[in-house]
């Protein structure tokens, strides 16, 4: 487990900086590349007491909350279909602030007008990968999924409406820009990944999506009726609602689901991480609260385009037909430690397309801070 955690460490934070995997296996480069990883876990272990620390200040200032999102199918022992996405993301602070973040905040709620509606923008960066199930051929594999890569930004607005007594709604809409092909840079993060890990790579990339702009709109509302209730002791429960919608040449689809939670001392947001949400959240967290809960979710999704099962938009490239109706399950674990929250959640989805052997299965890993100062 302890290489694992350290291969996606640097496949992941460090490549991005410029390194390449020439000479990886050697062990000078193995005991450096441990050294970083070493350090980086020990900030990460420090970052709770840190938060709690910056608690303590009454005069603290918010800037915001950071999450990196982390998806892989190898944390379920498989690697293909959806095999890796990666999202770093900002969300805008709703308490005290800086200048320049309380002024656009102020824009928006003027631009909300209804006083019961507080709102917040975000922006995010994230790379998404799928292969076939067959490593080793070069061919064009007819009846299995396209490569793809997906790499884009995107920018995002919440709005969370007070109703009467105990609910509130969240409403989210972001609009993603990118690229799909080989400008997404796909087959170069996923050989350097596999290489690191001493894994085969994958040899077909020669037959990925050619390149084209890829842009899609999500929009997402979740309806918290209550807040949680107590089941037994300091056990609670709560169950939140959503529905929403994409369009695009990335995808054009309908959703609908909802998320169970149980556990000690919920915290009063809206749940566990979704498309556009990830793992923030838009409740500001109350300070010095601990929390650990499991939460379970399921979705329906009606697909009418896709772009990885579809193909390019305006140009020939390898297609399969895809299914129109896909589900969506996961079941995970959460821990708020004041303002950090970290949660993992193994996911498994319905067969996207005709012929697909198996079922999609791969692991989620989220960590989010607000930071203050």
């Amino acid at each position: 487990m302890v290489d694992y955690i350290i291969g996606y460490i640097i496949g992941y934070i460090i490549w991005p900086l410029g390194l390449r995997t020439v000479g990886v296996r050697n062990s000078l480069m193995k005991l450096r590349l441990l050294k970083n990883s070493i350090v980086s876990a020990a900030l990460l272990a420090l970052l709770p007491v840190s938060v709690f620390a910056a608690d303590q200040k009454t005069d603290a200032k918010e800037l915001g909350t950071l999450e990196v999102k982390f998806e892989n199918d190898l944390f379920s022992g498989v690697d293909q279909h959806y095999t890796n996405g990666i999202r770093v993301s900002w969300l805008s602070p709703e308490g005290d602030t800086i200048a320049p973040l309380q002024y656009v905040r102020d824009v928006l709620e003027k631009l909300a007008q209804d006083t019961n509606k507080t709102t917040r923008f975000g922006l995010a960066a994230g790379q998404d990968l799928y292969t076939p199930e067959n490593r080793y051929r070069t061919d064009l594999i007819t009846d299995d999924r396209p490569y793809a890569g997906w790499l884009y930004g995107g920018l995002s607005l919440h709005t969370v409406t007070a109703r009467e007594g105990e609910r509130k709604d969240l409403e989210s809409i972001e609009l993603d820009v990118g690229v799909i092909g080989p400008y997404a840079l796909g087959e170069e993060t996923q050989n350097f990944v596999h290489e690191v890990r001493l894994i085969d790579t994958f040899d077909g990339w020669d037959n990925q999506l050619k390149n084209e702009i890829g842009v899609a709109l999500h929009y997402e509302r979740k309806w918290r009726f209550f807040d949680p209730v107590s089941v037994i002791g300091p056990v609670q429960f709560d169950a939140i609602p959503h529905a929403g919608a994409s369009v695009g040449n990335v995808v054009t689809q309908a959703n609908t689901g909802g998320a169970i939670r149980l556990g000690w001392n919920l915290p009063r947001n809206f749940g566990p991480p979704s498309i556009i949400q990830g793992g923030t959240s838009v409740d500001r967290l109350p300070q010095q609260s601990i929390s650990a809960y499991l939460f379970a979710t399921a979705q329906g999704r009606y697909v009418a385009h896709n772009i990885f099962l579809d193909g390019n938009t305006f140009r020939n490239s390898h297609s399969v037909d895809k299914k129109n109706w896909v589900g969506d399950m996961s079941f995970g674990a959460a821990l708020l430690l004041g303002r950090f929250k970290l949660s993992y959640a193994n996911a498994f989805r319905t067969k996207e397309y005709e012929g697909q052997k198996r079922i999609t299965r791969f692991g989620s890993l989220t960590a989010s801070f607000q930071a203050v100062f």
